[in-house]
């Protein structure tokens, strides 16, 4: 018993350093105008295959998430599109302020690196309720970056569907899934390269989901105290940081 107790850390932390590459996609061109309403049965969504489903943010050493997540990429000469189902049997959200952080909800994330150097990156975050956080990096955190809670995406389309009941804990929902439509002209800002882009050109992605266990009491949900949030994603950090770019999955834009 002693020996396996010495080798099991020592072979989580082997099999922690095995790091698979990065996620791939490839995002068909729209040939029809999705609908921005948060319902994922628009022609173009069926065009568009799933990614695979999201994994703990360290990679399958960890525990498999409790809700499936998944995603989907399309778009046109306007804008890049993005759709999401989130499997949850209770839909909450409290935020409803711009800008506020987000995360602090059970949240949807997307990250966004035009030209994959690493640098100058996008992010933004919406909870059930729609509420939308929009920030830029120069850099990541551990290399000096600061965000920019300013910068803001003019044009930008979102909207969320509830598959149940929203902040109702009195009863069992199934999820919610997400639109949101970036238009190429705000995401040209820092992209060093054509925005939109070119058949062929590659985009480094990712997609984060915060999920914080919860407690009912009096008919309304608690955060379980002391408990840090779950963090899933696509394309695996292989740490808790989302802001390591080299990991984001690599999307091809086809047609």
């Amino acid at each position: 018993m002693d020996l396996i107790n010495w080798l099991l850390p020592v072979a989580l932390a082997a099999a922690q350093t095995v790091q698979a590459p990065p996620k791939q996609y490839k995002a068909p061109f729209a040939k029809q105008l999705p609908a921005i309403d948060g319902r994922l049965d628009d022609a173009a969504w069926k065009a568009a295959p799933w990614t695979d489903d999201f994994q703990d943010i360290e990679g399958p050493v960890r525990v498999k998430p409790r809700f499936r997540t998944r995603a989907k990429m399309t778009w046109d000469a306007q804008y890049f599109y993005v759709a999401a189902e989130l499997e949850e049997p209770h839909v909450w959200g409290t935020l409803t302020k711009h800008d506020s952080v987000i995360f602090e909800d059970n949240d949807f994330e997307v990250f966004i690196d035009p030209n994959g150097d690493t640098l100058e990156y996008y992010e933004f975050e919406m909870n059930a309720l729609n509420t939308g956080w929009d920030l830029f990096l120069p850099k990541p955190y551990k290399k000096g970056g600061k965000a920019s809670n300013a910068w803001a995406i003019p044009g930008l389309k979102t909207a969320v569907h509830v598959n149940g009941t929203l902040n109702n804990p009195s009863d069992s929902d199934k999820g919610w899934s997400v639109e949101i439509a970036f238009p190429w002209k705000v995401l040209a800002e820092f992209a060093h390269q054509s925005s939109p882009p070119k058949p062929g050109d590659k985009w480094r992605v990712n997609f984060s989901r915060v999920e914080w266990r919860h407690d009912i009491i009096d008919g309304k949900y608690r955060k379980v105290p002391k408990t840090k949030e779950d963090n899933w994603v696509w394309s695996p950090q292989w740490q808790v940081d989302m802001h390591v770019p080299e990991h984001w999955g690599v999307v091809e834009f086809v047609r």
